[in-house]
């Protein structure tokens, strides 16, 4: 925020001439908008003569300009009292309103001179005089504005910070009082209140529920012989647990789309253990906070007392006054919370879900006379189903499920936005990270790794050293502190279109499809045909409305936050090193609706190139091959297209609606917005864009093994080399396919049978079929996984409608298509095998892959064959999966080549985010898709590129080879596969190396 201040020059034989002096940081703010959109400049009226200003030592909450009179023997002085910021109230007063108001009197200030006083004679100064006046005054005066603003951006975090802290440790207690609230209103006015379907079944449930919970607390007490959860029921109040039990019951049916209105009784469980003890370990956490002024005036004034924990504190407070805080962290260490483990999770979940079912109702409407009784039955049941767990799997297994009434999900998916969500972008920067569970939110629990329960990679984070992390942590940080806010005009966009109905623009269709009536006569064969049929819209229903709940959640979360200045995504990062935000429903990495509805908080304006690059990313986002063209190809496409992007930014509703047409079309319509804003101003160059503008990487799993086989041809197919338009690898592939099958079919059928599966597909060979194999060909894909990729891809192309024709043909294009990949990327191939071959050799030990990244990260391969482990609980005995001792050989044989390169892509990305802090741009980033401000792509494609000759200038495999003969000194690894000659420093001048 910056200030100008104005003085008027003294008067000079009745002249009013005034002297303004702006500071350089002005004139650039004129292009930005202000942190603060209430803060105007502040304009300081100044007398005939200006003879005091506040000292430097002035305290911000009364920071007076001092105002005397020179001109009559009684001296009146004047003082400006500047308003600090109201923290209760949320609000930061205007300080040239509140100048203007309070002192009213002042608006002459510049004629303070009584008429009747005798005339003044003035000696002017020599303008050398003047000018060293000026320029101490307005020097000192700007210092006096900056201690002023730097005090109210301190008063405003910190107003936010207590906002973030009340958001994360007081959530669900504000839901108690909400339902305790309507609950009142109910009673006094003996009236159901309108409540949104899922608020009103939640207020149906939550007094029953919370008496039952109180009930077991108090049985629990009683009981001689008390279960293994005992301690844990008791741990919350019950109104709370109950409040936690109904959100995340409902938050697992809503969406759950396999298997729609159930959920798997274990994984309930765990669920609902899981959110009680995290609640209970932010209440414990803040308790202990609050408490330490207490306990230490406590341990000051009690001495005598011979209890361990006064002498304790006593101690500890000791250590504090000599600064000894590393013995005070090594006291506390052991009153750190002791975590629950899954067993104790499954069975307070059990008992709580139990609790639940004996106790939530729906009422079934009923079009009987008004004496008919009402009809209630329960809300949820728990049976046994034969369902297949994950989802595409055909084996059926019997579980142990909670189902929910139908009426449940009836209104379901348009009121899930009622639901609680905890993990909730942050009002104020996170946390830096410092361990494994040291960084991100301030109080809920926050872990650097999501490592779903291994334990082996967990002990091998909490021992490594910090500094040798530093980097990882840093690079988490920079992605943690790029503030966001929600674009709210596409915000707009969505609602009406998501009012209207959806099924556009990428959104879900609101209404389901009709369910097959039963047909007349009782063929078999037309009677298996409609259970088939119905079975599918049934399937089709049940996803549609867990995407609807999906896509009202991301609403929700949007809609909260539209009003926010800014907020923050704290990272963190999978096993492999790929770092993703914390919240998982509104964010950067999810689906075009999110991106589009998400833009920088801080604007830039466009500069010398940022308008190029605006419009490059139009294409780019409208693709359908415009993407592939050279960069003047795509500028020339946007200027074609001008007046349908100006009609879609002025009347994106209800005008012709190009932007739908885009492959992205959401982000597309900000973009259009965003260009024609800056084309119809007067300065383009100084329009000021909030958009993220992408920078994405050619099939980037490729362009890894091409840089680490320095092969030549593999290099020119991706991108690392220079050429007049971009390479399209899957386009290639396509092309070769082509070619293979277009000799295969004049061969013989009699003696060659895919000649005849040849001339079948020759007319269907295109990019989008062997796009997806090609992609995950670096992640080792199968032949059976290739087979099912182009299988779906025919099966949309519709043109062959025989199952088993269909099933020959994808088999034979898959085998064509691993064929073709393998003639242009041999030296990839060699070494993902090499990769294999050593994680063969290392699990044949019985031992899972480790290895560090470049950044300094330690990974372990988390795959181990899982014990069953049964537990009994109120409901069922439950078979608990967990780490076993033995590794599962296969799977960590298959998975560490693209694990290994995901480890890669994640350094690249993690230094280039470094690099970017470090130049002082906005960054963000999506795995192999890197974002900044318009004007700053070309300082981060230079950034990207640089970062990129600098990782693989590292000998990768060398070093990878020596820390597993380090690591594993008894096993001996193959030789490493041989690589070409390919000067990777061209990747410097490659243009459509990330583009």
């Amino acid at each position: 925020m910056t200030v100008a201040a104005f003085f008027p020059s003294p008067q000079l034989q009745n002249s009013a001439a005034t002297a303004t002096r702006a500071t350089p940081s002005h004139r650039k703010s004129q292009h930005q908008q202000p942190h603060h959109q209430n803060l105007h400049f502040l304009f300081i009226p100044a007398p005939t003569f200006l003879s005091s200003l506040p000292s430097s030592s002035s305290s911000s909450s009364s920071f007076p300009l001092t105002i005397k009179s020179s001109s009559s023997s009684t001296s009146r002085t004047q003082q400006f009292h500047v308003v600090s910021d109201s923290i209760h109230n949320n609000v930061i007063q205007d300080l040239e309103e509140s100048l203007t108001n309070s002192h009213s009197h002042l608006n002459g200030v510049r004629q303070l001179d009584h008429p009747n006083q005798p005339s003044k004679i003035f000696i002017r100064d020599p303008p050398w005089i003047s000018s060293i006046f000026l320029k101490g005054l307005c020097k000192n005066t700007n210092l006096e504005f900056k201690l002023l603003f730097k005090e109210i951006e301190k008063n405003k975090y910190n107003l936010l910070r207590r906002r973030q802290i009340q958001a994360e440790t007081e959530a669900w207690e504000r839901m108690v009082e909400e339902y305790r609230e309507l609950e009142r209103v109910m009673r006094e006015k003996n009236l159901a209140p309108n409540l949104p379907h899922v608020k009103a079944l939640f207020l149906g449930w939550f007094e029953p529920l919370k008496e039952a919970i109180e009930a077991e607390q108090k049985s629990q007490k009683t009981k001689k012989h008390k279960t293994a959860f005992a301690p844990h029921i008791e741990s919350l109040p019950a109104a709370k647990m109950a409040v936690i039990v109904m959100h995340k019951m409902m938050g697992l049916v809503a969406m759950e789309h396999h298997q729609a209105g159930c959920v798997v009784l274990v994984n309930a469980a765990v669920q609902i253990g899981m959110a009680i003890e995290q609640e209970v370990r932010v209440q414990k956490f803040m308790e202990k906070t609050r408490s330490h002024q207490r306990k230490k005036t406590e341990a000051d004034t009690k001495d005598d007392m011979n209890d361990d924990k006064p002498k304790l504190m006593k101690h500890i407070n000791g250590l504090i006054k000599k600064r000894r805080l590393r013995s005070v962290q090594k006291l506390l260490k052991k009153e750190d919370f002791v975590p629950w483990g899954r067993d104790t999770q499954a069975k307070l979940g059990s008992r709580l879900i139990d609790m639940l079912i004996g106790t939530a109702y729906v009422h079934i409407p009923v079009s009987q006379s008004a004496d008919t009784p009402p009809d209630f039955r329960p809300a949820f049941r728990h049976r046994f189903k034969a369902i297949s767990k994950n989802p595409g799997e055909k084996i059926l297994k019997n579980y142990g499920i909670i189902e929910c009434d139908p009426l449940v999900l009836t209104g379901l998916d348009k009121s899930a936005h009622h639901m609680l969500m905890p993990y909730m972008p942050m009002l104020i920067p996170p946390k830096k990270w410092k361990g494994y569970e040291k960084g991100g939110h301030l109080f809920l629990p926050s872990y650097i790794m999501r490592t779903h329960g291994s334990k082996k990679q967990q002990d091998t984070l909490k021992n490594v050293k910090r500094t040798q992390m530093q980097k990882v942590f840093e690079a988490l940080d920079v992605l943690g502190s790029t503030k966001w806010r929600i674009n709210r005009r596409i915000l707009a966009v969505v609602e009406a279109v998501w009012a209207g109905g959806g099924n556009t623009a990428g959104l879900i269709d609101r209404k389901d499809v009709p369910i097959p009536a039963r047909p007349p006569v009782d063929d078999p064969k037309q009677i298996q045909e409609w259970k088939w049929n119905v079975m599918k819209a049934k399937k089709i229903n049940a996803e549609r409305h867990s995407l609807r709940c999906d896509t009202e959640l991301k609403l929700s979360v949007a809609r909260k936050m539209k009003d926010e200045e800014g907020f923050y995504y704290p990272h963190n990062l999978d096993f492999r090193g790929r770092a993703y935000p914390m919240h998982s429903h509104l964010n950067h990495l999810s689906c075009d609706l999110c991106r589009g509805l998400l833009e920088f908080a801080e604007g830039k304006p466009l500069g010398k190139s940022g308008l190029q690059w605006l419009k490059i990313h139009l294409a780019n986002l409208y693709a359908g091959g415009v993407e592939k063209l050279s960069y003047d190809g795509r500028l020339t496409f946007v200027e074609n297209h001008l007046h349908d992007i100006f009609d879609s930014a002025d009347n994106p509703v209800n005008g012709n609606r190009w932007w739908l047409m885009a492959e992205d079309p959401f982000q597309c319509l900000a973009t259009c917005i965003n260009l024609s804003e800056a084309l119809r101003s007067s300065s383009p160059s100084s329009f000021i864009s909030h958009l993220p503008i992408h920078q994405d990487g050619s099939c980037n799993g490729l362009q890894h093994y091409a840089a680490l086989g320095r092969d030549t041809m593999e290099a020119a197919a991706v991108n690392l080399v220079a050429k007049e338009k971009p390479a399209d690898v899957y386009s290639e592939i396509a092309v070769r396919v082509h070619d293979i099958m277009r000799r295969d079919c004049k061969k013989d059928p009699s003696t060659y049978p895919n000649a005849l599966l040849a001339k079948v597909l020759i007319d269907q060979i295109d990019r989008k079929l062997v796009k997806q194999t090609v992609m995950t060909s670096v992640y080792g894909v199968t032949f059976v996984g290739a087979r099912e990729q182009i299988k779906r891809r025919l099966e949309e192309k519709g043109l062959i409608t025989d199952d088993k024709l269909l099933f020959a043909a994808a088999c034979y294009a898959a085998k064509v298509t691993l064929k073709a990949l393998e003639e242009i990327f041999g030296a990839a191939r060699d070494i993902m095998g090499w990769l294999g071959d050593c994680a063969k050799v290392i699990a044949s030990e019985n031992e899972a892959v480790r290895w560090t990244t470049p950044l300094g990260l330690p990974v372990v391969q988390p795959y181990c064959r899982n014990e069953r482990h049964l537990v009994r609980t109120s409901l069922q005995i439950l078979a608990l999966k967990r780490e076993g001792n033995t590794v599962d050989a296969k799977k960590q044989r298959t998975a560490f080549p693209p694990n290994f390169v995901h480890s890669l892509d994640g350094s690249h990305m993690m230094m280039t985010a470094l690099a970017c802090r470090d130049a002082g741009l906005c960054f963000a980033g999506v795995h192999d898709s890197f974002w900044t401000h318009a004007c700053d792509v070309e300082n981060m494609s230079q950034i990207l590129r640089e970062k990129f000759v600098e990782l693989y200038d590292m000998p990768i495999l060398e070093n990878l080879l020596e820390d597993f003969q380090t690591s594993y000194p008894g096993l001996v690894f193959p030789p490493l596969p041989e690589r070409g000659d390919f000067d990777l420093r061209k990747v410097l001048d490659s243009p459509y190396f990330f583009n």
